[in-house]
């Protein structure tokens, strides 16, 4: 059922402005000559699509468009051709982009998740959008790695920024060191990324509280944080569920910033901000207080980065998760971390969290990280439950002692961390197992899961905590 209905939406998207009227923001007063300040007419190109009911506003190859916020309407396909470039511009005192609009509920997440309008493009209650083309959206001298709350309303910190809209494809093209988010997608629903390719300096796709997505064919790299990211925050005011989501086919990696695009994938730098090493992951959380439901993962690879994360701590369900056929190299902490925590940033009448029903299959990993093994966390009481992992192979690096164990700095005496603080598995501090650390835990079964250390170990292979009617098979 879910993928007949993705394949649905995929076919209804594929279908808009095939034989639309075409607008050339030259025709508008465009220079594309990388100094002029074109977003008004590219803007004025919209506006005139718009009034005729909608159109493709096209960037034709060979320019470099220096821009400003870009205000979408309905019914528009934004087309940015091969060899073309939508840059952001530099803010200057005269000019710049778009202000942050107010959010009533901006205390309840970070502040790149509460406002749309501080971005390159951005749309809020649209219907029927298309970003297409082989050319390139460029943040690299202009776009911020992530804005604090200082109110600096010149600056953008997102690449496209889209909230509250419907039928929204992106295809085929590339986002270069966007800012804090590549794209943030907040309450979108019938949605398809396909085929692009994103090098960005913090997360690159950020799929927050949407329904019916499929993401196909992407290559991911985001060093400094999260590569495909499912969130559902309460960005909107509500806890909405991000659920019905395929993501198929993609590379998610943690080269160093821009060099994947560049094609010459660079490892100079070896650490994310958190100091934890390059993070570059698919994750769901970690704003979490709509939930995460009927999830599908398959085909995917990591690469240079942090494993596959499954976090719930703000009060919402994780469940009907399936993942299969992931191949993970270079893996810099748990290779599957799967969190049940109680940070609670929400309004105070949200629900507990909680984790079930979750199958992971056909997965190999090697050259892991094993000072954190894979991690199953839940909470006293609210165990995750239901989980089966299934022809799983993990190669763990190895070398550690039991000293290491003892001598770590802020690490409790259970191993397990703070239940109210960021889920990360660095934050559960260095585990007493190599190979699978698990507590509050229930009804979990492993079928066919191997464990193997590169060097050896003083480590116990597994640790327990409160774990009830687990099945290693």
């Amino acid at each position: 059922m879910l993928m007949k209905k993705i394949l649905v939406f995929a076919l209804m998207l594929s279908c808009l402005g095939l034989s639309a009227k075409v607008y050339n923001v030259r025709d508008f007063g465009a220079k594309g000559d990388g100094q002029h300040i074109d977003s008004p007419a590219i803007n004025a190109a919209i506006e005139a699509a718009a009034a005729d009911g909608g159109g493709v506003v096209l960037l034709p190859k060979g320019g470099v468009y220096m821009s400003y916020s870009i205000r979408m309407k309905d019914n528009i396909t934004l087309r940015i051709e091969e060899d073309a470039v939508l840059k952001a511009a530099k803010p200057t005192m005269e000019q710049g982009y778009d202000v942050a609009e107010p959010n009533e509920w901006d205390a309840y997440q970070d502040f790149g998740h509460s406002h749309w309008k501080n971005s390159l493009i951005w749309g809020i209650g649209l219907k029927n959008l298309k970003f297409e083309g082989k050319g390139t959206i460029d943040g690299t001298d202009a776009l911020s790695r992530g804005l604090g709350r200082q109110g600096r309303v010149a600056e953008a910190n997102k690449g496209i920024a889209l909230k509250n809209c419907k039928n929204v494809t992106i295809k085929d093209l590339s986002f270069l060191l966007c800012g804090h988010f590549a794209l943030l997608l907040t309450g979108v629903d019938n949605l398809v990324i396909d085929n692009v390719l994103a090098d960005t300096n913090r997360d690159a796709f950020d799929i927050d509280c949407c329904a019916n997505v499929k993401i196909t064919n992407c290559v991911v790299n985001s060093l400094n944080d999260d590569a495909i990211v499912l969130k559902s925050s309460y960005g909107l005011g509500w806890p909405k569920a991000t659920e019905n989501v395929l993501i198929k086919n993609c590379h998610v990696s943690g080269y160093d910033p821009g060099t994947v695009y560049y094609g010459t994938y660079e490892t100079n730098i070896t650490a994310a901000p958190d100091r934890d090493g390059p993070t570059g992951r698919i994750k769901f959380g970690t704003e979490s207080n709509g939930g995460f439901k009927n999830i599908t993962i398959k085909n995917c690879t990591f690469k240079r980065c942090r494993g596959l994360a499954l976090e719930t701590v703000d009060g919402a369900p994780m469940e009907n998760i399936r993942i299969s056929n992931i191949v993970m190299d270079d893996i810099w902490n748990s290779p599957i971390y799967i969190r049940v925590g109680d940070r609670m940033r929400g309004p105070k009448e949200l629900p507990a969290s909680y984790a079930r029903d979750i199958k992971i299959s056909n997965v190999k990993v090697t050259n892991c990280d094993t000072r954190y093994a894979l991690l199953i966390v839940g909470l006293p009481g609210n165990p995750v439950e239901d989980v089966t992992l299934k022809n799983i192979s993990i190669q763990y690096k190895g070398g550690l002692t039991k000293q290491d164990v003892i001598e770590q700095k802020g690490a409790n005496s259970f191993f397990f961390g703070r239940n109210n603080g960021y889920p990360e598995p660095s934050a559960h501090g260095i585990q007493p197992a190599w190979g699978l650390s698990m507590q509050h835990a229930r009804n979990i079964t492993f079928k066919n899961v191997t464990m193997e250390l590169m060097e050896p170990d003083e480590r116990e292979k597994i640790y327990l905590k409160d774990v009830e009617n687990f099945v290693w098979e």
